[in-house]
């Protein structure tokens, strides 16, 4: 990984903020958005520069607003000469998903369309403008996190499973269609992951119990565990892997 580059969305925090330190441990130079933190994000950068000696810029984004990533690739461009992977990772949460998060008799329009914006428009819109990058190399490798939630019943989770869902369809098609221009796309799909995100549920500590007790492991899964998935398919030991979804769950899903 030498040499190429990363651009990763939501990339402060919880499993962005570790798939940036894993690549950059591994010489790739990585960008990465944020939603507000300007402050968080320089510090980030200063860090990763100083003990890994690769280069990293970070770029605000509204991931409710999918169209302003050509806005930000436009910075990129000023930044990086190259971009070989890219990663959707950033999620909604708080007031945005009021309406798309909780039982199935209160979800609401507003709630599940902003949850489908962040979540499939926007990974349609940063893998787009990533391609038309990637062709001009050669290719590359795109992903998209997703969640177990959409195989596995999880309360008050039916917007953001749905969802996650959708985007593992988009994956297949966007796969299907971007194989010839040496383009691979695939998906992560984590089971619950102990994240500030999972913490503000209102229901974090019966989610906690309930996957310690369904994994065969007996622990939950912090973002370190997704990192390792995402560097293979970013590698030649992936080079025929394509339209899939890799879940990495410690077991939940299968009991």
């Amino acid at each position: 990984m030498k040499d190429k580059t990363l651009f990763v969305s939501g990339g402060t925090r919880g499993i962005g903020k570790a798939i940036v330190y894993a690549f950059a441990k591994e010489g790739c130079n990585v960008a990465f958005t944020y939603a507000s933190s300007a402050d968080t994000a320089n510090e980030i950068i200063a860090d990763i520069e100083a003990n890994y000696g690769v280069k990293c810029r970070a770029y605000k984004l509204d991931i409710l607003e999918p169209n302003t990533y050509k806005d930000v690739y436009k910075e990129f461009d000023e930044d990086f000469d190259r971009l070989d992977y890219f990663i959707s990772n950033a999620i909604i949460s708080g007031r945005a998903v009021v309406g798309g998060f909780g039982p199935f008799m209160r979800l609401k329009p507003k709630g599940l369309n902003n949850i489908y914006t962040a979540t499939v428009d926007a990974f349609v819109v940063g893998a787009q403008e990533a391609a038309k990058r990637m062709e001009k190399t050669g290719g590359g490798s795109i992903i998209s996190m997703s969640s177990t939630g959409n195989l596995v019943y999880t309360p008050n989770y039916a917007g953001h499973g749905t969802n996650k869902a959708a985007v593992e369809a988009m994956v297949r098609y966007a796969a299907a269609e971007l194989g010839e221009k040496g383009i691979r796309v695939n998906a992560v799909s984590g089971g619950p992951i102990d994240t500030d995100a999972l913490k503000a549920f209102p229901n974090y500590e019966e989610v906690k119990a309930e996957v310690v007790k369904r994994s065969p492991l007996s622990r939950m899964g912090v973002p370190e565990d997704l990192t390792g998935a995402c560097k293979f398919l970013c590698t030649n030991e992936s080079s025929w892997l394509t339209g899939q979804t890799i879940v990495i769950d410690g077991g939940t899903t299968f009991q």
